[in-house]
């Protein structure tokens, strides 16, 4: 029996909480993907593209999300007492954090790499600050730390999600599925 249902979350809210976990985790299996490949290939140089591509997306789709936040806000959250309440305020404002930095160091990276950014070969944009090549040692292990902890991070988040669908059944999951009543 369901101990409380909360408000859904409207549709755009939806769609954009959805698009930002997938572009995470596309990065995240293309970028482990790469590490496979010898330096220098074509195959290589084209996930890594791909990568920023997504990246840039991940951008817009961040900007779009806070930006709806911001403005319509979001239901109110599930009445959840003491540290459960707590724990899920911290994971949700822990992630934007992370997906934030995440974006920010990847954009360093690649200018540090000498390389201008590329939406999908439509467009670049160059390095506005000067990066130097040096600082890669310092961005690159930032950003896969990041990654990785955005990673690990989001499965705590969706495994909260299952047990509050499976173990508690009240609706939490329900508000941010795509359909669901």
């Amino acid at each position: 029996m369901p101990t409380h249902t909360a408000a859904r979350y409207d549709r755009p809210a939806i769609l954009l909480h959805w698009a930002t976990a997938l572009l995470v985790v596309a990065m995240w299996l293309i970028a482990q993907g790469w590490g496979f490949l010898p330096h220098g290939t074509p195959v290589r140089h084209n996930l890594q593209s791909l990568h920023v591509s997504l990246g840039l997306l991940l951008i817009l789709v961040l900007a779009a999300r806070i930006a709806w936040r911001a403005v319509l806000g979001r239901p109110a959250p599930p009445a959840e007492p003491g540290l459960t309440g707590l724990a899920a305020r911290a994971m949700h404002l822990g992630l934007y954090a992370l997906l934030l930095v995440v974006v920010v160091l990847g954009v360093c990276y690649r200018w540090a790499d000498q390389t201008p950014l590329s939406l999908f070969g439509l467009f670049t944009l160059p390095d506005p600050v000067g990066f130097a090549k040096s600082q890669l040692h310092v961005i690159a292990p930032l950003h896969e730390w990041v990654a990785n902890t955005i990673l690990a991070l989001a499965f705590l988040h969706a495994a909260a999600a299952l047990f509050h669908r499976y173990a508690l059944r009240d609706g939490v999951l329900g508000r941010m599925l795509p359909g669901a009543r």
